[in-house]
């Protein structure tokens, strides 16, 4: 959950006195880091989801439930070690406006994407639905364009004619007469990049007046109980040995609140346009892991669809 029109640390740094060069440099490098960092965690952690789901039939929808219910302890930790955050725990409960808005959060933004990517994954690989996820950024931009009322720049609709032609070929490999994907795949593919792009917007005024944590910690709490609520978890208890326990604790703390905490420490740091162009990492990571863990493999034209939709991000972003 980015939002783009915030001043980060690195961009308001721009304008101070040569004697900050040094210590900026210092914070864009660490966000340089920070932000390589979290979008490896998150590539890895969509074919480790996908291993999961294989290798012990488990569904979706429960794998969701555990997310959800597990990180948001790890958000409202983290909100609640520093001073600020306890305030912004505290405060947020007297704004029944804002806990409205968190709700709305909750729903349209975090159990959209975590059900519409795990969903992805589930019916593709983890390489295609993270590719599918990046063409959020087109429906963002649509969004921006329409707020501002204004038509997209020349290398924003380029990038719009090459996020077209990338997902025909991923969706097609080439061939106009058959489909590539299953067609629920390429149905969750597109929600994927639907919800990316509520994953982008909604969260943005909440979460400029309450901090990430906090409301992130909140939104995953209510999504899970909701879910939980409807799907039932305990009714669909995979069996599960030590391995699978140990790789679902490493997906909840590592790609999951670490490569979410990692990331916007990443957009803080160096800045969101850099943080954008440097986050392509995820689909990188995602793909080459489903490679050489999973054995699957892909046809040239996914591969330079693939490309294609990368591109799209570095001209949008």
């Amino acid at each position: 959950m980015v939002e783009k029109s915030e001043l980060t640390v690195a961009d308001a740094e721009k304008g101070q006195a040569p004697g900050h060069d040094a210590e900026r440099r210092r914070r864009i490098r660490r966000g340089i880091v920070a932000t390589l960092v979290g979008g490896t965690f998150w590539g890895l952690n969509g074919t480790v989801s996908k291993w999961l789901m294989d290798a012990y039939a488990i569904d979706p929808l429960w794998l969701v439930c555990l997310r959800e219910l597990t990180a948001c302890w790890l958000f409202l930790a983290a909100a609640a070690a520093t001073s600020r955050g306890r305030e912004q725990l505290r405060g947020v409960w007297r704004s029944p406006r804002d806990l409205l808005a968190i709700l709305g959060v909750s729903l349209g933004a975090i159990l959209f994407s975590q059900v519409a990517y795990l969903e992805a994954i589930d019916w593709t690989n983890s390489a295609t639905a993270t590719i599918m996820q990046s063409l959020g950024m087109v429906l963002v931009l649509c969004y921006v364009c329409v707020k501002m009322r204004r038509g997209p720049r020349r290398r924003e609709a380029l990038g719009v004619v090459l996020a077209l032609a990338g997902t025909y070929l991923v969706a097609t490999g080439g061939n106009p007469g058959q489909l590539n994907l299953p067609p629920q795949g390429l149905f969750w593919g597109l929600a994927c990049a639907a919800a990316a792009a509520c994953l982008s917007i909604l969260p943005a005024a909440p979460m400029a007046r309450w901090g990430n944590f906090t409301v992130n910690g909140l939104a995953f709490l209510c999504s899970g109980v909701i879910l939980s609520a409807i799907y039932r978890p305990w009714e669909h208890m995979p069996a599960l040995d030590g391995v699978a326990v140990a790789v679902l604790a490493a997906c909840v703390v590592v790609g999951t609140f670490g490569a979410y905490a990692l990331y916007l420490q990443g957009v803080k740091d160096a800045g969101s346009m850099r943080a954008s162009l440097l986050g392509t990492i995820e689909p990188v990571t995602a793909t080459i892991a489903t490679v050489a863990w999973l054995g699957t493999s892909f046809s040239p034209a996914e591969i330079v669809g693939f490309a294609l939709i990368i591109a799209m991000v570095y001209l949008t972003a």
